[in-house]
Parts: C-alpha cells; sequence; structure tokens
C-alpha cells in the first residue's frame, strides 16, 4: 500500500478516540459520509470534535423519521428499521451518491468510505437494553473494489445517553480499523473495544467482505468473537457464513446437540435424525418453525490445549456440508445453553445426548459457583418447556445397554433424578441401531491421525469423502501446515 495515501502504518499502543479521529481527519485521503439512525450522531460527533473534519466528512446525516428514511433508502418490506437489510440499504446508497458527485479526476487518490448505523437503545420503561447494526464501506486503494466490514450489537448499559456515548466511540473504532488495522482482522477485531468496557456491549456478529478480506474466513472470526469474551456464542450457516443468533432462533423450536464432532460420526447423525423425528412429533413443535443447532463450546475445541484453528475449520466444514447450522459458546453448563435459547423464543426445546453425558450433569461440582448448586441448576434448565433425548450407551466388555431405566446416578440425585424422569422430561431414544454404539469419535480421530484403516465405514459417506479428499485430522499433514 503506497505510504502517501494512509500514511505510516505503525500503530501507538491504544490511541485516544480523539487521537483515532484525528489521524483520520489529518489524512487528505480519506474522505467520506456518515449516516446515523436511532442514537443521535455520536460517532460523526467524534471527529468534528477532533478538529480538522473539514477534509474527510463529505456529509452527515440523520434519517430519523421513517418516512424521510423510507424516501432516500427505499421501503423496508416488514417495515423494520434495525436490521441488516436497512444497513446495507444506507452504506448502498450513500456509495453511490459519493462517487456519483466527487470527482475521480479532480481528486485521483480520494479513498471513498461510507459509515452507517441504524440502532435502538433501551426503551423507556427498560425491558428491552436496545440492539443495532453499523458497518463501513471503504476503499484502501483508490478506485479499488470496496471492502465491507458489518458488525451487530447489543447494548448492555441501562442508560440511552451512555450507550449512544459507548455507539460512537465503537464507531470511531470501527473506522480507524478500516483503514488502518483490514491487513490484520483479528488485531482490529480487537481494537473495537479500545476504550470500552466489555460489559458495556456485546458484539455477537462480524463480518468481513471484499477484496481486503478475500482470505478471511468469518468463521475463524467468529471463534475470536467468543475466545476473546465479545460475546457468550455466535453462529454460522451451512456456507460458513456468520448469522446473527436472534433471527436464527426467534421464536422457534430449537433442537441442540453437543459435542467435540471430531470428526462427525454415524452415531452423531443418528443422535440427530432419530432425536429430530421424536422432536417434530411432539404436540407443541411445529417441524415448520424448528431449528437444530450442532453446538461445540470452547472446551470441545481445547481438547489438547491451544485451540488449534486448521483443526475448527475441518470440524466446521464437515458440519457444513451435512447442512448444519454450527454454534460455537463459552457455556459450559447446560442450564446456560436453555438459558440463551429461552432469550429469544419460549416455544419447545430439546436437547439430545448420549448416557455418558448425561449422567454427567448431575454431578454436583459443576455448579459449586451457584448459590443454590445443583438444585438451582436443574430449575434453569427444567424451568423451560424443555426435554432431554437420550442416546443409548453400549458396555464394550458386557454388551449391556443403559438407557434411563437402568443408568446409575449419585445416590443423592436418585430422586432429583426420578422427578424429572417421571415427569417425562427425560426421553429415551429407541429407535438406533445397535451396530454402530461401539463408534467413537476420539477412536475414529485416532486412526486417521495414525493412517489407519477401517474407520471409512464409521463416518457418513459425505464426511469420509471430504476427510480424504482434504487429508483432514492426518498428524503428518497438520505437522506440514504447523
Amino acid at each position: 500500500m503506497p505510504s502517501s495515501l494512509l500514511g505510516d502504518k505503525e500503530l501507538e499502543t491504544e490511541l485516544s478516540v480523539k487521537n483515532k479521529a484525528l489521524r483520520v481527519n489529518l489524512n487528505e485521503n480519506i474522505y467520506g459520509t456518515f449516516a446515523e439512525i436511532g442514537a443521535g450522531q455520536e460517532t460523526v460527533r467524534n471527529f468534528f470534535r477532533a478538529g480538522g473534519a473539514s477534509g474527510t466528512i463529505a456529509k452527515t446525516i440523520s434519517a430519523y423519521d421513517k418516512d424521510f428514511s423510507d424516501a432516500i433508502y427505499g421501503l423496508e418490506p416488514q417495515g423494520r428499521y434495525v436490521t441488516e437489510a436497512r444497513l446495507k440499504a444506507m452504506l448502498n446508497y450513500e456509495t453511490t451518491l459519493i462517487e456519483e458527485r466527487i470527482s475521480r479526476e479532480k481528486h485521483p487518490n480520494k479513498l471513498f468510505f461510507s459509515y452507517a448505523n441504524t440502532v435502538a437503545t433501551i426503551d423507556f420503561a427498560k425491558r428491552y437494553k436496545g440492539h443495532g447494526w453499523l458497518g463501513i464501506r471503504f476503499q484502501a486503494h483508490p478506485r479499488e473494489e470496496y471492502s465491507e466490514i458489518i458488525i451487530h450489537v447489543q447494548f448492555h448499559e441501562t442508560n440511552a445517553a451512555l450507550q449512544q456515548i459507548t455507539l460512537g466511540i465503537m464507531g470511531v473504532n470501527l473506522i480507524y480499523g478500516a483503514f488502518y488495522l483490514h491487513d490484520d482482522p483479528n488485531a482490529l477485531l480487537k481494537s473495537l473495544y479500545d476504550h470500552i468496557n466489555k460489559d458495556k456491549i456485546e458484539i455477537d456478529l462480524i463480518n468481513f467482505s471484499g477484496p481486503l478480506f478475500k482470505d478471511v474466513d468469518n468463521r475463524l472470526i467468529s471463534l475470536q468473537l467468543v475466545k476473546n469474551e465479545m460475546t457468550q456464542a455466535v453462529m454460522f450457516s451451512p456456507e460458513g457464513n456468520m448469522v446473527l443468533p436472534a433471527s436464527i432462533l426467534y421464536k422457534k423450536n430449537i433442537l441442540t446437540l453437543r459435542g467435540s464432532f471430531r470428526p462427525v460420526t454415524r452415531v452423531n447423525m443418528s443422535m440427530y435424525e432419530k432425536s429430530l423425528e421424536m422432536f417434530q412429533k411432539e404436540k407443541k413443535v411445529d417441524p415448520n418453525n424448528t431449528v437444530v443447532i450442532f453446538e461445540m463450546t470452547l472446551s470441545n475445541l481445547r481438547a489438547e490445549g491451544e485451540i488449534d484453528e486448521r483443526d475448527f475449520m475441518a470440524r466446521a466444514d464437515l458440519l457444513g456440508s451435512l447442512g448444519q447450522t454450527v454454534m460455537i459458546s463459552n457455556f459450559q453448563e447446560y442450564y446456560k445453553v436453555v438459558e440463551y435459547f429461552s432469550a429469544h423464543t419460549k416455544e419447545r426445546m430439546g436437547l439430545t445426548m448420549g448416557v455418558n453425558t448425561f449422567i454427567e450433569i448431575f454431578d454436583e461440582k459443576y455448579y459449586r459457583h451457584l448459590s443454590g448448586g445443583i438444585l438451582e441448576a436443574f430449575g434453569k434448565l427444567f424451568f423451560r418447556d424443555l426435554k432431554i433425548y437420550l442416546y443409548p450407551l453400549k458396555n464394550k466388555e458386557t454388551g449391556e445397554i443403559t438407557t434411563s431405566e437402568n443408568l446409575k446416578v449419585h445416590p443423592r440425585m436418585k430422586e432429583l433424578y426420578k422427578f424429572f424422569k417421571d415427569n417425562g422430561r427425560v426421553v429415551d431414544i429407541t429407535d438406533y441401531d445397535p451396530e454402530i454404539l461401539d463408534i467413537y469419535s476420539r477412536e475414529v480421530y485416532g486412526m486417521i491421525q495414525e493412517e489407519k484403516t477401517g474407520w471409512e465405514e464409521m463416518l457418513p459417506e459425505a464426511v469420509t469423502a471430504m476427510i480424504k479428499e482434504k487429508g483432514m485430522f492426518r498428524k503428518q499433514v497438520q505437522e506440514k501446515l504447523k
């Protein structure tokens, strides 16, 4: 990148908000528009206050009234304005406008940008804390195709004025990062919280696109969101795009399977298929309004110390090839997953798990941090309309099958277990194939690592084909890539 356009790229440690805005303002090549709806004009205010804004700001607008907004950016089919579609309409319109009105011949070195946000801050009754979309479409080289960064945030502050200030700071961080940190998306991501406490605002979606980010995989970026505690959970579609959890989960029946999926085995798919069949037959479940989530926790991904991004991508690719929506979370305990889903739906939920995992959730050591211990955890777990679908366990030595009828929990937990079992909250998956109960992901993974044969039949056909084609999980391939 020519240094004459963006200047020296060596950055000081966490520049002040004012200094970030000033550095952008003093760059004679950076030039663009600000369109902010719903939370004042807090981002552009920082650029005005920093000084030297006349060479940077082409226009600032707040089309706060819906009729004015529709007249400028077009009608929204669903009548909703705090949406990704609205944000993109704003960015499209403002980018086209600046290209039409500013002559490239007269300004050959200009790096155009359009920054926009559409936000709903906390409501008067303080029932909904608010959320918003913000994004930037920008150039790092004159005349090149635009690159784009789109973010969705959830507010956690309980004062609208404070939320506006926080949004304004994040907007400055985003604009500054787009121009000076775009070659390091992970650093850009972390910089969004410069001068912002993570308790104030949560980023639960970020997508990079365009020529500057052609090598960026948004699934890896989503993983960083959870690792850096910017959010508790992220989701991505089978195609690998980050999706907003609220849009996937809102008012849906939700069935969840947690696992390492390293790799996805025939047992995993049997658990999914059989439990989904049972779940959709429930009276309170609408099959047309049901979503299935394959969840991996950070602890699932840290099976051998630090998270291996190649290993994570392999698992994500395999689940995507099977058409599954994937969630990465920081939720160690199952009740936290249920609480998270309950924020988006009141419909029936289901958890699919094996007998071993189910017995483990009755271990009191996982709930010592709760004042009410395991009783509080189970109250949160089963307070909602929830069922657990239990997949049987086969003893390798004796061949004995363990189900909900003969499993053993700690003597102190017997009555607690009996209560939920007798109330129909725990049901057995009975239509299973006994021939595949001996398949374990860990053993399959070991066989692939050591290049043994025989694992191929333990996996779905498409999974086996992809692992072979891409050399996934093979020790030699992994070591070569390091």
